[in-house]
């Protein structure tokens, strides 16, 4: 009786934090995907307060070349994001491929796969188009926030 009960707790407690005992998204997990998508979004359309609302005042981001995105010492990765998007460097995305994997009640990661066309950095001037991204998601008071994104090139031997 005590095991089905702790089996019971598990199940529920999977269900509450990221997936549901199927393996799809719970309400929380489904609500998170939405918030990485309304990134993308936001950027698309120079929504910077958007942005502003969706990134943690502590936001910390590696770009798909390995870096991390603060390269003049003295913005923060948050600035530079809001500084793209008014720039529009994002162009068109279509992500897919979402999994939600909690790390506790207040931090969950959303990994997703993009397609992506955005000018950055040197010649050719164009960011790799086929990316992986994984999202931590933060709960702060009672909203969540992206706390940082992590961006790998997909190469086509992979």
């Amino acid at each position: 009786m005590k095991l089905a009960s702790v089996a019971i707790l598990f199940a529920m407690s999977g269900y509450s934090m990221g997936q549901n005992p199927a393996g799809a998204p719970s309400i929380r997990g489904q609500s998170l995907i939405e918030n990485s998508k309304a990134v993308f979004h936001a950027q698309v359309s120079k929504d910077v307060d958007a942005l502003k609302r969706l990134l943690s005042d502590n936001f910390r981001q590696v770009g798909s070349d390995g870096r991390l995105t603060d390269t003049d010492g003295k913005s923060n990765d948050k600035d530079e994001a809001i500084d793209d998007a008014r720039d529009g460097s994002l162009r068109e995305f279509r992500l897919y491929g979402f999994e939600v994997l909690p790390v506790d009640d207040n931090a969950i990661i959303v990994s997703y796969d993009a397609i992506i066309r955005k000018s950055e950095g040197d010649a050719p001037a164009q960011a790799p188009r086929y990316q992986h991204l994984s999202d931590l998601w933060v709960k702060q008071g009672d909203q969540w926030r992206l706390r940082f994104r992590q961006a790998t090139a997909v190469r086509h031997i992979d």
